[in-house]
């Protein structure tokens, strides 16, 4: 069982029409992810085409929920406007807010960091989960795919794998890839991040599989 990102987890990326947004979106849904639109302001109404499915574009994280049900954002915004998008995210009520982006000011990413452990969910009392900033994101191999990690390197399986580092991450993935994966975290290597080390182990444990 994965930890973080399922099969049924519905995913929005926010940046969908910038080239890195759009390029591993591609590679999401290549992956199996059920990405189910993006998030540009001043977009909104429009639709991005991919391989074999139009994804529609919305002008903020709350109307997108509304309208597709996503419970994970995957944030590929530039680092001027992170910090907006992030707390957007998080007001809006998301569940999991993977924040690819990197060279988001330290005092930036506390500030967001913070939002999400005082406010919560602005729908409930369960708390935005983030992951990053600056991370190769979130992969549950077979179910789903928030991020950048390279899809194709490894295979489902039983060990649960968090670390900081993006090429090391890769690495032991492909090393034990005859054994897989349930899900593996990269919760990034910036001074200030979401969910640590612990937060990770933590969720492993109480996974029974």
């Amino acid at each position: 069982m994965a930890i973080f990102l399922t099969k049924d987890s519905r995913v929005i990326v926010q940046g969908m029409t910038g080239s890195q947004g759009r390029k591993h979106t591609q590679r999401m849904l290549a992956a199996g992810s059920q990405v189910v639109g993006g998030v540009t302001p001043g977009k909104g109404g429009q639709s991005v085409d991919f391989e074999g499915v139009s994804l529609p574009v919305f002008d903020s994280v709350a109307e997108s929920m509304a309208a597709t049900g996503a419970d994970v954002s995957v944030v590929f915004v530039p680092p001027r406007f992170a910090r907006a998008a992030v707390l957007e995210a998080i007001d809006a009520g998301i569940g999991l807010a993977v924040v690819i982006t990197e060279g988001i000011p330290v005092h930036d990413a506390a500030a967001f960091c913070a939002h999400a452990g005082a406010t919560g969910l602005a729908s409930g009392p369960v708390r935005t989960r983030i992951v990053g900033p600056n991370c190769p994101g979130v992969i549950s191999p077979g179910a789903s795919n928030a991020g950048i990690i390279p899809a194709d390197i490894t295979g489902p399986g039983r060990i649960g794998l968090v670390s900081k580092s993006g090429t090391l991450t890769y690495q032991m993935m492909f090393e034990l890839r005859d054994i897989g994966f349930s899900t593996c975290v990269g919760v990034g290597g910036d001074p200030v991040i979401g969910s640590t080390h612990i937060d990770a182990l933590r969720a492993f444990e109480d996974d029974p599989d």
